[in-house]
């Protein structure tokens, strides 16, 4: 099994797991080839970065409301830095880095999510978990939902433990009240 992602911008990095780790290498572009510049990769534990599409707040369910409000309250280390690029490889790519989770709820608009399981969740779950990461529905983990269909959507948390951890906390106690 593995998985991996290329991200380009001011450089461009090949980042991939074979199920020992994760591994990041940047391409040289003057003999086209990549060298390992970021070799065993992890997830911090706990980040300051949340990314979600917060436009559509009004139409997510209330764990995530209010877990989105827990990351602004000024309390500790918080409030959380908010950084959604829209791009699920290049949030998913940062908060590995500097630490921080990556939401695609459930929401009115798309009752089951959006993020495909077999081809979108499962490779980024894989990764985040080889990185030291979490990837979560909310309530299950990613890589033990099973497929029913080829293009099943699924809601997608993914990122630093403790946080990934804390949504679900809230989507627990949601669920409950």
């Amino acid at each position: 099994m593995a998985a991996g992602y290329i991200i380009y911008g001011t450089s461009t990095m090949l980042v991939y797991t074979t199920g020992d780790g994760v591994n990041g290498f940047t391409l040289n572009p003057a003999i086209g080839t990549f060298y390992l510049s970021h070799p065993q990769m992890q997830f911090p534990e706990n980040g300051t970065i949340y990314s979600v599409n917060e436009g559509n707040y009004s139409h997510f369910p209330q764990g995530i409301k209010n877990y989105i409000k827990y990351c602004q309250k000024e309390e500790g280390d918080r409030p959380y830095t908010s950084r959604y690029i829209g791009s699920l490889v290049s949030d998913f790519h940062r908060n590995m880095i500097k630490g921080g989770i990556y939401l695609y709820p459930t929401s009115s608009k798309n009752p089951n999510g959006k993020l495909r399981l077999l081809y979108e969740c499962n490779p980024m779950a894989f990764i985040a978990e080889q990185a030291h990461g979490n990837a979560s529905d909310g309530r299950t983990r990613i890589l033990d939902i099973t497929p029913t269909e080829l293009h099943q959507r699924v809601p997608f948390i993914c990122g630093s433990k403790n946080m990934v951890h804390k949504v679900e906390e809230f989507m627990s106690a949601a669920a409950s009240s």
